[in-house]
């Protein structure tokens, strides 16, 4: 077994266990080799990569914001795993299309109009009407519109997956418009499908919330040429 795994693995156990939780610090470099017999090199390297999981997070200096603090961001290492993916094309069209569809319209269904995440996608609405002519901030904003529906949905693995997807794929999106014949055109109907999701979500109606998803995201696709 690999440093970081012994690291991560008794972190699991100290978590199980109750002896450490989300927002304790880890004991020292010394103490952690100490207890996994092995040398306080390893034992750094294995939090490091834990860091870069998002599994802790590193402070420094002295006071109450130093030392490595357990936080809880499945995101961080969801987002990283899939950025590398994409970089090497190993995630076809097909599958990127049938995992948003599987995401995005089970969230759409579930959503919380009461949700403060819905205030916030009502804000991104007004976001993208203004940046319409900006395609790269265009989607920026779309991306952070989908997440907030699906974290409207209360479900934190859902939107853990729903941030790290569209995060990984933002840079192969904007490639994607540059083979829409009018970007005006499908701005504009983009922009009336976030709408109209957002007032099924409000209306408290998840099946037609979910329908619209689907018809957008396979809309967008099929226009690009998927």
């Amino acid at each position: 077994m690999r440093t970081h795994q012994l690291v991560q693995s008794w972190l699991e156990n100290q978590l199980a266990a109750g002896r450490l939780a989300v927002g304790d610090r880890l004991p020292g470099e010394r103490t952690v080799a100490e207890q996994l017999g092995i040398s306080r090199a390893s034992a750094r390297e294995g939090i490091r990569v834990l860091e870069a999981m998002g599994i802790v997070r590193a402070g420094v200096g002295s006071g109450p914001g130093s030392g490595t603090v357990i936080t809880a961001n499945p995101g961080a290492a969801l987002g990283s795993a899939l950025r590398l993916h994409m970089a090497t094309s190993h995630l076809p069209v097909n599958d990127i299309v049938e995992t948003r569809l599987l995401l995005e319209t089970w969230a759409a269904a579930h959503a919380d109009p009461a949700s403060s995440a819905m205030s916030e996608a009502a804000a991104l609405l007004d976001a993208m009407d203004s940046s319409a002519k900006d395609e790269k901030e265009f989607l920026r904003l779309d991306a952070l519109f989908h997440v907030a529906v699906a974290e409207a949905a209360g479900n934190v693995l859902i939107g853990a997956m729903m941030s790290s997807l569209r995060e990984s794929i933002e840079g192969y999106t904007l490639k994607l418009t540059r083979t829409l014949p009018d970007w005006e055109a499908t701005s504009a109907r983009l922009r009336a499908e976030h709408r109209d999701i957002h007032t099924a979500i409000q209306n408290d109606d998840g099946a037609r919330a979910a329908e619209i998803v689907a018809r957008h995201i396979e809309g967008f696709y099929a226009e690009a040429g998927f």
